[in-house]
């Protein structure tokens, strides 16, 4: 599933509204928010969403919650 997106494409999408958000590869804004990354994994079960981020063997993943 890893497609690029921005911390605001994210948060406009009802797929990922309510959910964790693991993103590799991230870009941080100024004041050290991430801006945008690669998607990886979506979940609404934080503990489900890293256990399979550490089962793919993921690594400096940024784990986020998207409440918008």
């Amino acid at each position: 599933m890893a497609h690029r997106m921005t911390w605001n494409e994210i948060c406009s999408n009802p797929e990922c509204k309510g959910r964790w958000i693991a993103l590799h590869g991230c870009s941080y804004d100024d004041a050290g928010r991430a801006a945008e990354g690669d998607v990886v994994d979506i979940d609404s079960d934080l503990a489900e969403l890293c256990n399979r981020v550490r089962d793919a063997h993921r690594k400096n993943c940024a784990i986020l919650f998207c409440a918008n």
